[in-house]
């Protein structure tokens, strides 16, 4: 330890004067720790000087252990060597004596073996002269085997003559075997009975000679086998596309005759099979021909029966040579027997043709399989050959007229179906959907099952491109049966411009078309999805029917605006009615006014039949337009009354909350209350601005600036100038109250007015400010305390006239104002024209 560290040590030890008597213990006892410490560290230089001594000794001794070692290795090395010296002496003319042994008996069975060559050799030329197929056969099995032998003697003079010998002879063979398989079908083999025979032997030689030899022969057999079809259907008179069908029974008819003279064919060849390739392939390559030089589009009728023959034909050639059970699409075949058209013969064919594909399974074609196949083993029967498609794939370029013809058919049945249509449901139907949305789509999945059996690739698609062009046609014709507004000289000199009148009929065929229109959105989305699973996956990513979709929402979105735009006319005569009264001349409160029951009469005679036909999502939207227009509406008819007194508004603010009770029970009367909150909360913030009006006109005189400015802390001096109007006061008491209230609002900034405008609907109507925009802010008082003491004052005898006393709900309306302006029908755009 450092110094202090030390001195601190003994100031503990020793703290008091009295303590100092315990030192010279304490020194002994340090003094008997030194001793004992210096002998333990003597013991330990001993210790450690003794044990090095003794492993320099350990280590002298490990060394000479391994140099002994090493020596003992050395010698029984030396001994291993000579040991082995010794062995190779004693074995030397024995290793010779046993290659000589071996190379002996190489020789002799060399020797036999070239003598069974030269032989079997005579022999397979002797055979070859006289035709001897099947012991030609066994005896070429012999002579490669044994040739297989002398590979490695192929310098040997003798050897190259007896291999050039067998090649000769193998030319010879295989010349006689052709020659003789040349007068299979010339009738010969009716006339010589061991011909066949003999030919089913020269099959065992063609076995035995190369693969390649095989091939060639059945190669020259098939194409001479086609050589008279070739011909037959190259001619004028049957290189056409309605005899298609008569291609395809020669190669039946042919395959059944010839199937017992083919049986000296040895299965493993598979003659039959490649015929049928060869035969697809040729009779591909006419068609395609035929189709190409048409000078005019094919009739389809003719195209889709010989489509229909080759997918029949393919078929079977698929069931036949895979050994599996044919799809129940052949099976089917013919068993749909529907009513054809009593049309043209023509389209009676047509028509056939369309009913026989609608319960077939679909088959995959495509043009680009045939450039696979040709990679594949073809000499064996479901190697993956793929018959589905070797020839109907050639008809996907040419089916542009039967998609033109489709769609020509759907949309006459379409036209046929809207004009036939009720727009009415049937009576017990759940769906409350028109009857025509679903014969579209079962027409439209006829339509599909028909050409799913025909082609996967683009035609189909193409197809499904004319079923979204279907769909799209019938969402015109729905939004052309929505009820218009009037337009024209007389609608604009009679006030009706834009309104909409509708009926009780009128309001549930908007209604069907609501549920209709929900339907086929929905419908459309299922219908895309079935075309993507079954479609050629490289045209599944590109099949999309949202533009559809888009369409019917627009449909939905113009009907519901329909059926508000409907009320809101209906609305029309009670709203002038409210303007008749004689507001300022009223002795008296009594029941609600006679406008506000011809509101509650109409509402519920509209509202039951609307919420048993809607669903409760678009029930809701229409419930929340209904509040959004009637709301402001009856605010914004407030001023057009002329002068209002104190018992009028009195009167008045009992009729809004009579309206905003009717408003409130409208969910009610529709029999769903699933949105009942939120729309309760929507119609109150929308009826509090007319209350909040009407208490600003029953404030006295000397406060009214106060209860505006708390009521309605967005209002503008125009407005407040109007409200002193209604009041009645004249233009000299107004300049006072006015001055008063600019001074007071010198900080608020109002946005820019536009001229006043006339509501149309009445004969003698008041004009109102209008407010472009909602950017407002509450007043600033820091300038007057004296104004921050009355708030109070005012917000109290306010809240004493009625409920809902102070409310923002006028941002609402500004809001609605605003999207008014880009509408290009309704009442609320009149606001706006000049």
């Amino acid at each position: 330890m450092d110094k202090s560290g030390a001195l601190e040590y003994i100031n503990q030890m020793f703290p008091t004067e009295a303590s100092l008597s315990g030192v010279e213990p304490l020194m002994q006892k340090i003094q008997s720790e030194i001793r004992r410490v210096d002998a333990g560290i003597l013991a330990a230089v001993r210790q450690q000087s003794s044990s090095g001594t003794k492993a320099k000794e350990d280590l002298a001794a490990a060394t000479h252990a391994v140099q002994e070692l090493m020596h003992k290795i050395y010698e029984i090395k030396t001994k291993a060597e000579q040991t082995e010296t010794m062995v190779q002496e004693i074995c030397r003319d024995i290793k010779k004596l046993d290659f000589a042994k071996k190379h002996i008996t190489t020789t002799i069975t060399a020797l036999h073996r070239l003598t069974m060559l030269v032989s079997a050799v005579e022999q397979l030329q002797v055979m070859a002269s006289k035709r001897q197929y099947k012991e030609a056969a066994a005896q070429l099995e012999a002579v490669n085997q044994l040739c297989s032998h002398f590979e490695a003697y192929r310098d040997v003079p003798k050897i190259t003559e007896l291999r050039e010998k067998f090649k000769n002879i193998k030319k010879i063979l295989k010349s006689h075997v052709s020659s003789d398989f040349s007068s299979l079908g010339t009738g010969k083999e009716t006339e010589e009975a061991n011909l066949l025979q003999q030919l089913s032997d020269a099959c065992l030689v063609v076995d035995a000679l190369e693969p390649s030899v095989r091939e060639e022969l059945v190669k020259n057999f098939c194409s001479k086998e086609l050589t008279s079809y070739r011909q037959i259907f190259e001619g004028a008179e049957l290189a056409k596309l309605d005899k298609t069908e008569r291609r395809y029974a020669w190669i039946k008819r042919r395959l059944r005759t010839n199937e017992e003279i083919w049986k000296i064919f040895p299965p493993a060849w598979h003659v039959d099979y490649l015929l049928c390739i060869q035969f697809c392939k040729l009779t591909r390559t006419q068609i395609v021909d035929i189709l190409n030089n048409l000078k005019e589009k094919p009739d389809v009728g003719t195209l889709l029966l010989a489509l229909q023959r080759t997918l029949e034909f393919e078929e079977e050639l698929a069931e036949k040579f895979s050994g599996g059970t044919m799809s129940s699409r052949n099976k089917e075949f013919g068993s749909d027997e529907e009513e054809a058209d009593d049309g043209e013969n023509h389209n009676k064919i047509v028509s056939d043709i369309r009913k026989k594909y609608e319960k077939k399974l679909a088959v995959p074609h495509g043009g680009t399989e045939l450039e696979k196949e040709k990679h594949k083993d073809l000499s064996v029967p479901g190697a993956g050959f793929n018959f589905r498609g070797i020839i109907s794939s050639c008809f996907e370029a040419h089916l542009v007229v039967y998609v033109e013809l489709e769609e020509k058919t759907l949309m006459e049945h379409l036209e046929k179906l809207v004009q036939e249509e009720t727009w009415e449901t049937e009576e017990g139907s759940q769906t409350n959907i028109l009857s025509s949305s679903m014969q579209v789509f079962l027409i439209i999945r006829r339509s599909l099952k028909r050409c799913s059996a025909l082609t996967k690739n683009q035609t189909l698609f193409k197809l499904f491109e004319v079923f979204q062009r279907i769909l799209k046609a019938y969402a015109t014709r729905l939004y052309a049966r929505l009820p218009k507004g009037g337009t024209g000289i007389v609608a604009a000199a009679t006030g009706t411009d834009g309104q909409i009148k509708t009926s009780d009929r009128d309001e549930r065929m908007i209604c069907h078309i609501v549920n209709t229109a929900e339907y086929c959105q929905k419908t459309s989305g299922e219908l895309a999805e079935n075309v993507s699973k079954i479609i050629d996956p490289q045209f599944a990513e590109k099949v999309d029917i949202s533009e559809v979709q888009d369409e019917f929402s627009a449909v939905i979105t113009k009907a519901l605006m329909t059926l508000v735009h409907g009320l809101e006319t209906k609305f029309d005569a009670e709203m002038v009615a409210m303007t008749r009264v004689p507001w300022s001349t009223l002795e008296s409160v009594g029941d609600q006014s006679e406008y506000v029951n011809g509101i509650n009469s109409i509402l519920s005679s509209s509202i039951p039949v609307l919420g048993s036909l809607l669903s409760p999502t678009y029930f809701q939207f229409f419930l929340d337009k209904l509040a959004a227009s009637l709301g402001p509406r009856f605010y914004l008819n407030i001023y057009k009354c002329k002068h209002i007194s104190e018992t009028g508004a009195q009167q008045m603010l009992l009729d809004t909350q009579a309206v905003k009770t009717i408003l409130l029970d409208v969910p009610t009367l529709g029999k769903q209350n699933t949105a009942a909150a939120s729309y309760s909360k929507f119609v109150g913030r929308e009826v509090s601005k007319a209350e909040a009006l009407l208490k600003v006109i029953l404030s006295p005189v000397d406060s009214v600036a106060n209860t505006y400015r708390a009521l309605l802390p967005e209002g503008t001096p125009l407005e407040f100038q109007r409200i002193l109007d209604l009041k009645g006061l004249k233009k000299a008491d107004q300049q006072a109250i006015l001055e008063d209230f600019n001074k007071h609002s010198s900080s608020i900034r109002h946005p820019s007015m536009p001229p006043t405008v006339a509501l149309p609907s009445a004969p003698a109507v008041p004009t109102i400010p209008t407010v472009t925009s909602t950017a407002s802010a509450l007043p600033s008082m820091t300038a007057s305390t004296g104004a921050l003491s009355s708030r109070e004052d005012v917000l109290t005898r306010a809240a004493a006239l009625g409920r809902g006393a102070a409310t923002t709900g006028f941002k609402r309306f500004l809001a609605l104002t605003e999207a008014a302006k880009d509408r290009k029908d309704g009442p609320f755009r009149k606001l706006f024209n000049p």
